[in-house]
């Protein structure tokens, strides 16, 4: 019913740029804060920047100063602008909200299916 879908992952040269894309669907009620994690193989998944409902962002040491996340309430998005990437920021990058479905005080984390970021040259 209720799902997020990212958008915006790709191959990218290190230095380089993307911006993702993540975008709730179905009946919703409210949500709550919204995020991005990451992931890369052999290692944990580790928060890359979250945000809450009332547009306030925290990031993950190691890419402050280099990424920025947005939230566009009115189209239950957020995105996540990557600037100066590096090899190191190669990972498969999920979204994450609290999402009220009915009860607007009940909230379901949901993930969504996860975009590929790899970053090489």
């Amino acid at each position: 019913q209720v799902q997020l879908v990212e958008s915006g992952g790709g191959l990218v040269q290190p230095g380089g740029s993307l911006r993702l894309s993540c975008a709730a669907s179905g009946s919703i009620s409210t949500i709550n804060d919204m995020g991005w994690y990451r992931q890369a193989p052999g290692k944990e998944r580790e928060l890359v920047a979250l945000i809450t409902s009332g547009g306030h962002p925290n990031y993950g040491d190691s890419v402050k100063g280099r990424f920025t996340v947005s939230r566009d309430n009115a189209k239950n998005a957020v995105y996540l602008q990557m600037n100066s990437l590096k090899p190191e920021d190669t990972a498969v990058y999920h979204c994450n909200a609290l999402v009220a479905i009915t009860d607007p005080r009940s909230f379901t984390n949901i993930w969504g299916q996860g975009t590929q970021v790899t970053v090489s040259s």
